[in-house]
């Protein structure tokens, strides 16, 4: 069995449809809507987006920017860009480019902005992630990037874990924890500080968002993620069987249809 750690990052294979078709729409669009606002309120000329997976912020940015800005769009996962690459036109002004965020393939300060949603957790060297980030940015280029706070304010977040741990109740998957792996402002802020950045913003960014099919979304939660290979690795109990509890126990805690409450935290830092 490979380890479930260095699996947290490998969205491959079906992963990528689901993840886009079951789970974006609930909960990352929402936060990329905030995130592209913000973004554009800049006016940046060439933005470097990291972490891009199906091209939810990415689609939203091209919209938004001025059809004179440059925006390459990345992730370490050639099958989350091949469905990115779906959304756009072949004339509509984007590179995707597969790359690893601890090692990127540009030269320096090639960047008026540096953007990131919900991929800073999956980096297993975030410090040289960060390093990378404000090697590429220019003089005053700014890094926007945000994370989800802990299970204790993504209850979806808890209630995976205790579904999962029910069927697993000696080696359970570890994917879901991943995500909200780094949910403690100060440690971010330090790692920033430490990698150059400066005048430092910071944002809670609570949100209630409606499930319209919480099957559908408990679906995304297993096969839109690397759960799904942990559980067929472990090859004793059907991944049809850990959504459905998953559905129910969902149901249960916010109801049907189900309003469901989310927090992330935003940061936005200049290059020093």
């Amino acid at each position: 069995m490979t380890s479930d750690f260095a699996d947290s990052a490998r969205f491959v294979g079906d992963i990528p449809r689901y993840y886009d078709r079951c789970l974006g729409p609930v909960l990352f669009r929402p936060y990329a809507e905030d995130m592209a606002r913000r973004v554009v309120l800049r006016a940046p000329r060439t933005v470097l987006e990291l972490a891009a997976g199906t091209g939810i912020v990415t689609r939203l940015l091209r919209d938004r920017l001025h059809r004179s800005a440059e925006l390459t769009a990345t992730d370490l996962n050639a099958d989350m860009l091949d469905i990115a690459r779906e959304k756009f036109e072949p004339d509509e002004r984007v590179r995707f480019e597969t790359a690893d965020a601890t090692a990127l393939p540009f030269r320096d300060r090639s960047f008026d902005c540096v953007v990131c949603q919900f991929g800073l957790m999956f980096f297993p060297d975030k410090a040289a992630a960060l390093r990378e980030a404000r090697r590429v940015l220019k003089p005053h280029g700014r890094l926007l990037f945000n994370v989800w706070d802990g299970p204790r304010y993504n209850s979806f977040a808890r209630i995976g874990l205790e579904v999962v741990d029910q069927f697993f109740p000696y080696d359970a998957p570890k994917f879901l924890q991943t995500p909200f792996s780094w949910p403690d402002i100060d440690p971010v802020k330090t790692a920033l500080i430490e990698a150059g950045f400066g005048q430092l913003a910071i944002y809670v960014l609570p949100r209630v968002h409606d499930i319209g099919d919480t099957q559908d979304f408990a679906r995304g939660l297993v096969f839109g993620s690397p759960l799904i290979v942990q559980i067929r690795e472990r090859e004793r109990v059907a991944a049809d069987s850990v959504v459905e509890a998953l559905a129910q126990a969902l149901a249960a805690e916010f109801g049907s249809p189900a309003k469901l409450p989310m927090q992330a935290i935003l940061f936005d830092a200049a290059r020093g």
